[in-house]
Formats: structure tokens, sequence, C-alpha cells
């Protein structure tokens, strides 16, 4: 059991804003609920000159205030610091080895020494990096897991070079490419509510599903990032890699294993199946937007650049289960609202109008990632008091009201959790190799030809829903269809007048 054993976490590029903002609060938090050893050491290694103190100083502003002082203090001071000249910096990392061996030599009564290495650096260093470690400071006696955050390039020749760096230096069974959304609460949930309810698997499948509907939205633009986002645009930094994972476990045949060490490999090749009845995107099921002012960040050189802000795709399954079925991606910046949210809309109830003499909302279960964790069944009940007419209401589950008795409970956030897989060897909410060349697959000739054509977005109002046209397109390209009378009341009481 390796909670039994000498543990190090190696956190590469340690000085970096990831690091600070996401890596270092997640282990604290694991620390904090003790689920690491208790021994556990904190290595980061970076270009930038420090001492342990001074990195401590850094971090420290993003730890005070979540737990306990004493914790925060007792964690800051498990965390070091190793500088080199390079990623790839042989000697720097031959120190950090013999720092690492001698604390794991210092431990009294285990038997062997794990070591997880959290890669918060651009891709264009993993080779480098990770070429000294294998050479110079993998674990001698324990695991040694490699954890690397996206991007996994921008189209599917990048990507394999990427893949090809670290898959030279490291098994398939030890990388860990980390998509924070798999490690959501609702996503993670997919599993249970799926194959744990007769009710539900039942209706899943193209008999009794209108549409599938992915949608991320934020509220604010690049705000400096300009020069970053503008390489990539919001099909690659959302859609291609969040809300596509979060598609493949919506709609995957159920694996023959949920849990126990080879939930796995069964459950991504699951979502592999998936992806391969996917084709690959034309441009006519694509609608562009860019929010009015975009060009103005100074971080982006290109005045002219047709970067999408704003995006909505149309897709296909091309299996018994879903053929026929659109499954629309929408995600956007700049928008009216935080919303990151599945949305599955279901067809009409059969002779629902004839029986009840008008038409009948549809039924839809949506389930919110972001910004409160909630799931709920829009259903059609008999408008309360005198009146019989059907009105819709829902059947709903709200997370922080259920679960947690006061707001300083919550949900561990998705990096804390998957980390934690990764420590127990827990590769379900990771992206294999194989799904990451399919999804490159899907999107990278419809992306080279929006470059190379120079295809123009709609423009679009920040704070507004996106382009004007864009319901429009989306409803006509996924059949959706919009009752204008239902309101969510996020748990309010709401009687209406004439009840």
């Amino acid at each position: 059991e390796w909670t039994q054993e000498g543990l190090a976490i190696i956190i590469v590029g340690a000085s970096g804003d990831l690091a600070k903002k996401k890596t270092y609060p997640s282990l604290l938090s694991l620390f904090a609920d003790a689920l690491l050893p208790s021994d556990v050491v904190v290595y980061g290694y970076a270009r930038s000159k420090m001492s342990d103190e001074q990195l401590r100083d850094k971090i420290r502003p993003y730890l005070i205030g979540k737990h306990e002082d004493t914790v925060v203090e007792d964690f800051l001071s498990r965390c070091h610091y190793q500088s080199g000249s390079g990623y790839g910096d042989i000697d720097s990392w031959s120190d950090m080895n013999t720092k690492l061996t001698n604390w794991e030599e210092g431990i009294g009564g285990i038997k062997k020494s794990n070591r997880l290495f959290y890669f918060a650096i651009p891709p264009n260093v993993f080779a480098e990096t990770g070429a000294a470690i294998k050479t110079a400071c993998m674990a001698p006696n324990g695991f040694s897991r490699m954890i690397v955050e996206k991007p996994f390039g921008r189209d599917l020749e990048s990507c394999k070079e990427i893949l090809q760096h670290l898959g030279q230096y490291f098994d398939e069974t030890n990388l860990y490419r980390i998509d924070h959304y798999l490690g959501k609460e609702m996503v993670q949930n997919l599993m249970v509510m799926r194959f744990g309810n007769i009710w539900m698997e039942n209706m899943w499948n193209r008999n009794n599903v209108q549409c599938v509907m992915l949608t991320f939205k934020e509220p604010f633009g690049t705000e400096g990032r300009g020069g970053y986002f503008d390489q990539y645009g919001i099909i690659r930094d959302i859609i291609q890699n969040h809300l596509l994972q979060v598609m493949t476990l919506l709609c995957m045949s159920c694996p023959n294993k949920l849990s126990g060490p080879e939930a796995g490999e069964k459950i991504r090749d699951e979502k592999v199946r998936v992806l391969e009845a996917i084709p690959p995107v034309t441009i006519d099921e694509v609608f562009l937007g860019q929010y009015e002012g975009y060009t103005d960040d100074p971080t982006i050189t290109n005045k002219d650049s047709n970067c999408p802000t704003f995006a909505i795709i149309r897709c296909f399954i091309n299996n018994p289960r879903w053929a026929g079925v659109p499954i629309i991606f929408k995600a956007g910046k700049a928008l009216n609202e935080r919303k990151a949210e599945m949305r599955i809309q279901f067809k009409d109830a059969p002779a629902a109008e004839t029986l009840f003499g008008h038409k009948i909302p549809r039924n839809e279960m949506v389930m919110k990632l972001s910004p409160k964790e909630t799931i709920y069944m829009k259903t059609n009940i008999k408008t309360p008091g005198f009146s019989s007419a059907p009105i819709q209401s829902e059947l709903e589950v709200k997370y922080d009201s259920r679960y947690f008795n006061s707001n300083a409970e919550s949900n561990p956030d998705a990096y804390s959790r998957l980390i934690l897989d990764v420590l127990r060897g827990q590769s379900a909410s990771f992206v294999r190799s194989d799904e990451l060349i399919r999804a490159w697959e899907i999107f990278t000739p419809v992306l080279h030809q929006i470059d190379q054509e120079n295809i123009q977005p709609h423009t679009y109002k920040m704070g507004s829903r996106g382009p004007a046209a864009a319901d429009a397109w989306s409803n006509e390209k996924s059949g959706y269809v919009r009752n204008n009378e239902y309101e969510w009341h996020d748990g309010e009481i709401c009687k209406k007048e004439g009840w």
C-alpha cells in the first residue's frame, strides 16, 4: 500500500502560475485530509534562483485561509526547492536525486519510496525534462509516475510529436495526462448515474434522445493571456479536449469493469470506441464567433486575427446507440455568465399534444459542472392548485445543500482528486495516447481549414449570449426546442399568479 511507503512529489515548473494556483493548493488539501503519507516531501524544480524559504514565501499567499494556519505551515515545512540552468540540466537533477535519496534513506520502517513528477511546464520542454529525469532522478525501488498538463499539441502532427517526446522515456502506464474536467464531481458521477440506475440506461439512446449538448461559458475575455490564446482559440482550448472528453463518458457503452485494477483501461477502451465512431468535423458543422475588442489585448500581435473566442460544433456518433442524434459542443469567452453543463433533451412524449390539447414541453436532464454542482430533470407535472394544465418543473439534487452542512464544506477540487488517483494508480480519469490521436483526427482538418482560408468569425458584444445568429443555428442543427415559459429558480420557492 503506497500510503505506508515513502513519497516524494516533484513539481517541475514550481515558480509558475499553475504550480502556485493549482498544484500546491491541491497537495495541501490532500495533506490536510491525511491522504498523503505522513513523511511526504514536496520538491519544486525550476530555473529561477530561490532558497527553500523563498519558495515558501512565494506560495504561502495561495495557501493561507484554505486550512488552519498550523496545517499550512506544517505543509510548507515539507516544501523544498531545487533550481537548474534548464529543465534538462542533468547535474541539477542529479543533485535533486541525491537529496531525495538521503531523505528516503532517513525514513525508518519503509520498504520502498515512490516519486511523483508533476509537469507544470510547456510542452516544448517535455522532451529534455523527461530525458533528464529518466537519466538521473527515477525512484530506485518504487514507482515513478508523471502527471502531464495540456496543451497536448495544436493539431495531429504536433500531438504525435509530444507523445513521442515522453513515450521514448516512459511507459504509457506511468504517464497520466491530466484533463481537470475529468476530475469534476459531475463527470466522475457519470459512471454511477448511468450504469447504477436502470431507468437512466434504458432511455440513453437514439430512440429517446433528441440531442446532447455540452456547454462551456465564461464571463471574461483573454485578460492579458491573448498572446497564448490566439495561438489556440476556443476549439483547441476547450472543445477538442475538455468537452470532448466529457462527451465520451456521457455517450460510451458500459465497460465490463467500473472498479478495480482493470477498470481504467476498460473505461478508456469504451471512450476510444466513441471517438472512432465520430467522423472528422466539416466546416458546415461549425459556427464561429469573436467578441468585439478581442484584438485590443496588447499581448495579441495579429490585430486582424480570426481566432474564435466562441464556437458551436455539431458531431454525430455513427454507432447503433447514437446514430442520427446531434452532439452539440458550445464554448465561449466574454459571455453573459459562467457555466459548464451537460444537457440531454429527450424526444416528445408520444401523443402528448393530442392527450392534453396543446404542446407539452420536452423532458431534459441537466448536469451542471459549475458554478454549482446540480443535477435536475425538467419534468412535466400538473399545475398546482385548481388547474389541471401541465407545467414544467424539475426533479433536482443540489450538492451544496444536499450533502454539505456549511459553505466551508465542499467537494474536493478536481486537481486534488486527480492527483490522488495517480497515487492510487487509477488511470480511468486520464487521457490515453490513442484517445488524443483520435480526438485530433476529428478536429485537425477543420482547424487547418479555418486557419488556411482565414475564415472569419461572427462578432458579438462582451457580456452577451454570443453572436446574434448563434441560437438559431444551434437549434436548427440540433432540433432542440426551448420551452420559453420555463424558468429555473435554483431552489427558490416560486408561486405564479393564477394557481
